[in-house]
């Protein structure tokens, strides 16, 4: 079975180097063309999408835009429509991700995307969202107006399905045209998207371009980002500062790197009646997209000093965790996960042999693994795929000096614990460089409009042009009206 990927406007698919990309998961294989474009053919559509992008994006409203992306998410949560069943059919095969855990995960995700959440989307950058339409009055006096990017090159990660719809809706909002390099891991999504929304909208057929190259291709990949006005990447650090060294130093570059998250569970949440419950939650953060997203746990901090003791609860999300293996199996691993995850679990093993109240329970089939540990020293990263360290700790208060030394790398923290508690313990995750604070189960479903590693979605995409005050007086003395 044979997928073509990407999306293209203007190129015959006869002038088009197609690239296969093999997909395997038990007896089911699938072989999916990208498209691989020439250096004159990048500079071309590059051309083409600028063009575009001031011709028709910027002349749309913004509201105009929003109904566009609520129509094609719209056609995406119908299971009836030919491209959602395409989606469940053919994501779980690319992936490896259990089928179930795709379809229920996608609508989630979807969801996020409709016109109520893209307002509130806007309203979080954008007091006045007529700002990105027309010049909008300044409380210092003057007007401004926010203009986006004619290009914008996306970078995307496969971790994840559908990671792209991010910064391609994103772009959208702010009218930029958008060319973007699909994930190997991950190729389908980000075309079909773009195909559903000129379906949707036909005007849109030249906003945007989905493409691929190989990895370390600095010939292509140069030439593309020689054309763009901001580029938005996701990956590894290291892939991400190799690709800073190629982008112009006046392109605007917007780079989301590896980071590290973890959960906090309170003594409150820790009674026979709630402990449970929160395990459940806990256990689903680690088992959803088997931790492959930025802002899925590593380790939990459980509080002592509860009816239910920190090994207590590590039983609880162990059985957690043997539940969802039956419900959502993990996916296959490579030979370099699978070495991964038996490391990690060998280290923990050694680490228990001179430290008697450390426990290592894991599934018969090796398919989770769970760590009960009272060294709190420093922020462990775990093995991924469904291993989980919990570290019991006298009070939660204790945590911020372990998180410090990785300021840089700190992201999401789920957190059970009680309104009061919240409140303080946010203000101190805060300032250790925390960006995201969310309920256990909540950790891999962002709100619509989350700050992405603290920043901001769309104002990091525009430049504010700004009417002095001082032109607008001016102006009146040419007016035809002046006596």
């Amino acid at each position: 079975m044979t997928e073509r990927a990407g999306y293209l406007q203007g190129i015959a698919d006869t002038d088009i180097t197609w690239q296969a990309l093999n997909f395997t998961r038990g007896n089911a294989t699938l072989d999916v063309a990208v498209p691989v474009l020439t250096v004159a053919q990048m500079d071309a559509l590059s051309a083409r999408i600028k063009q575009a992008s001031r011709d028709v994006l910027k002349a749309m409203t913004v509201s105009e835009i929003v109904d566009v992306i609520d129509r094609a998410i719209a056609r995406l949560l119908d299971r009836n429509d030919p491209c959602r069943r395409k989606c469940e059919a053919l994501l779980p095969l690319v992936t490896g991700y259990d089928a179930e855990m795709v379809r229920l995960g996608l609508t989630g995700y979807l969801k996020t995307f409709r016109k109520p959440e893209l307002q509130k989307f806007i309203a979080e950058d954008f007091a006045n969202p007529k700002i990105l339409d027309e010049f909008q009055p300044a409380p210092k006096g003057g007007f401004t107006k926010a203009i986006g990017p004619d290009l914008l090159v996306h970078v995307w990660a496969g971790n994840v399905p559908g990671l792209p719809l991010w910064s391609m809706v994103a772009g959208l909002l702010v009218k930029a045209g958008s060319i973007g390099k699909l994930p190997s891991g991950e190729p389908l999504f980000a075309g079909w998207f773009a195909q559903l929304l000129t379906e949707v909208e036909p005007r849109l057929a030249d906003c945007l371009a989905v493409v691929w190259w190989k990895g370390g291709d600095a010939v292509r990949e140069t030439a593309l980002l020689k054309q763009a006005d901001t580029v938005i990447a996701y990956g590894g650090n290291e892939s991400l500062s190799d690709l800073r060294q190629r982008i112009p130093v006046t392109t605007r570059y917007l780079p989301h790197g590896h980071k590290v998250s973890f959960g906090l569970v309170s003594r409150a949440a820790l009674d026979t009646r709630k402990a449970p419950g929160v395990a459940q939650q806990a256990a689903y953060d680690v088992v959803r997209y088997d931790q492959q997203g930025c802002y899925s746990p590593h380790l939990f901090f459980v509080e002592r000093g509860g009816r239910v003791s920190p090994r207590e609860f590590t039983n609880y999300v162990a059985h957690a965790l043997a539940g969802f293996e039956t419900k959502y199996p993990r996916r296959a691993l490579s030979i370099a996960e699978a070495g991964g995850i038996a490391a990690w679990r060998d280290s923990a093993e050694t680490e228990a042999l001179s430290h008697p109240e450390m426990t290592v329970i894991a599934g018969a089939d090796g398919a989770w693994c769970a760590v009960y540990s009272e060294d709190t020293a420093t922020l462990n990263p775990s093995g991924l795929n469904r291993t989980i360290r919990i570290v019991a700790i006298d009070s939660l208060d204790e945590v911020a000096p372990v998180i410090a030394p990785f300021r840089s790398f700190l992201q999401t923290v789920g957190i059970a614990a009680a309104p009061a508690e919240l409140h303080r313990l946010s203000g101190v995750l805060g300032a250790a460089g925390v960006t995201r604070i969310c309920a256990l189960g909540s950790m891999s479903a962002p709100e619509a409009g989350w700050h992405h590693d603290g920043r901001f979605n769309l104002l990091d995409l525009v430049s504010m042009v700004e009417i002095e005050h001082s032109a607008e007086a001016a102006a009146e003395a040419f007016a035809p009206y002046t006596d």
